[in-house]
């Protein structure tokens, strides 16, 4: 199997899949998953979504995490297949309740935004923070909407500056919108206009729809000088 990785981290993946395929027809679930994940994305092979419906099939109903989560992500897009959403959150918690990252990050938003599980801010909020703590940024961005907006909890506008500020130091595009508007009013934090215009022109260059009705705001709260200083910090790589 490492091998195996090894090859597919290259691109190599006619190596990997000659490797995985008598392991996977042999009952290893988890080459049962990359399979069905390389049949998913056309990934050394032909894209083929009822091949790679079958292949993650097998390794979800052998209990494989990726497999359950690589399979509700194929059943929640529906590209090639019926979508199943009802059946993508029941794999979402599964493949969650293993420890998958992604899977709770997944079901945390299904909870709030979707329309196959009952509205649950308090178990949203309960994925989406084992999910931050695993490293996904934008659970950390969930979080600090959860507190922003009350949902399940009272308003706490110092929480969801804190959680921005970890999603945002974490790369995602939401949170450092979110936070330069927090910078920039002083809402649940010290109001820091700089900051507050660096955080807000990497969030538009990283693509946050969320930066844009702040922007012009931030940048008429500077002088010249405090302007260029903020385009050079927005240059840079976030601390964490």
């Amino acid at each position: 199997m490492e091998t195996a990785l090894v090859a597919a981290r290259s691109g190599d993946y006619a190596t990997a899949l000659s490797i995985w395929e008598p392991l996977a027809r042999g009952g290893n679930a988890r080459a049962q998953n990359n399979i069905g994940a390389c049949f998913a994305g056309g990934l050394g092979v032909e894209k083929d979504a009822d091949l790679a419906r079958r292949w993650l099939a097998l390794s979800a109903e052998a209990g494989d995490a990726s497999g359950q989560r690589n399979l509700a992500s194929l059943l929640f897009k529906g590209e090639g297949i019926d979508p199943d959403h009802a059946e993508a959150a029941r794999l979402y918690r599964l493949a969650a309740e293993q420890g998958d990252a992604q899977a709770q990050d997944m079901l945390s938003w299904m909870l709030l935004e979707g329309d196959a599980v009952a509205f649950d801010p308090l178990e949203a909020r309960l994925w989406a923070r084992k999910a931050a703590e695993n490293g996904i940024a934008s659970s950390m961005t969930r979080l600090g909407m959860i507190h922003h907006n009350a949902l399940g909890v009272p308003r706490d506008a110092a929480q969801a500056a804190y959680w921005w500020r970890k999603g945002a130091e974490a790369g995602d595009a939401d949170a450092q919108a979110m936070l330069g508007a927090a910078l920039h009013l002083g809402i649940g934090v010290e109001r820091d206009p700089v900051a507050a215009l660096a955080w807000l022109l990497r969030a538009q260059k990283n693509g946050s729809a969320l930066a844009a009705p702040f922007i012009k705001a931030a940048r008429t709260a500077l002088n010249p000088e405090q302007i260029r200083a903020a385009e050079a910090e927005a240059g840079k790589a976030p601390a964490p």
